[in-house]
């Protein structure tokens, strides 16, 4: 499955032509800390890439979930609403955010790989 990874440090998983699963990177949970409160996007709502979609909020800060890609919220974890913690103890997986179906495809091909991705972490910490 591919995963591609934004400049705000969500990662987003393809996992068919159009779906996709969208979660924080590990950058962003450390960067965080215990995280102890998400607010999750709506179920049925689209939103524009960059658009707020959520917040996660730790005992250090808050801070905002973009959308990676113009789409539609098809999924969110009810996990986390339960256990946030979860976000830091698993954040590529079961510490996803939200799922969605994406609307436009070739914006997913401007995100960044992994090697890109680490490469814009380390220029930018």
């Amino acid at each position: 499955m591919t995963v591609k990874y934004t400049s705000d440090h969500e990662w987003i998983q393809l996992e068919n032509d159009t779906d996709a699963t969208v979660g924080i990177t590990v950058h962003a949970q450390d960067a965080l800390g215990d995280v102890v409160f998400v607010d999750l996007p709506e179920v049925g709502r689209t939103y524009a890439k960059g658009e707020v979609a959520g917040v996660v909020e730790s005992v250090k800060a808050a801070a905002d979930v973009f959308m990676p890609l113009d789409g539609e919220v098809t999924e969110v974890n009810e996990n986390l609403r339960n256990d946030p913690s979860t976000a830091n103890k698993d954040p590529l997986g079961e510490g996803w955010f939200f799922k969605m179906r994406i609307k436009d495809m070739t914006q997913f091909d401007t995100l960044m790989d992994e090697p890109a991705y680490q490469k814009f972490v380390q220029e930018t910490t």
